[in-house]
């Protein structure tokens, strides 16, 4: 089996179990976790704020004023589906977690129409 059939395989069992996310939400999230551990002076354990801040920062880059519509039709319309995301990835085994990683971790980290819409960053888009 090649790497991109065992990815597809698990993109499909991902939505299978949580239908309500599109598989580029989960593929978004990773590469959104990428991106904070490239930015760390030494790969370490990554925090609920600290993802959900990645995802931000990332959807900002990619899709500048789209971000909030993009993550939304992805099934993403707040911190607390980024958590529902990861922990859908923890019970497939793609992420670990540890002992004192729970769902609440990425409760109210921001809100979506606050950062995307009303305080969204016209002039630092480059």
């Amino acid at each position: 089996m090649s790497d991109l059939q065992f990815a597809d395989e698990v993109l499909d069992r991902l939505q299978e179990r949580h239908p309500r996310f599109d598989g580029r939400s989960y593929i978004f999230v990773l590469q959104a976790l990428h991106s904070v551990i490239k930015s760390l002076e030494e790969p370490r354990h990554v925090s609920g704020k600290e993802l959900s801040e990645g995802v931000k920062q990332l959807a900002l880059d990619r899709f500048g004023p789209m971000a909030r519509t993009v993550l939304e039709h992805w099934g993403i319309h707040d911190t607390d589906d980024v958590g529902r995301v990861v922990f859908a990835m923890v019970e497939q085994g793609i992420l670990i977690k540890q002992d004192g990683d729970q769902l609440q971790d990425f409760t109210d980290i921001f809100d979506f129409e606050e950062v995307f819409e009303l305080n969204y960053p016209w002039e630092a888009q480059p």
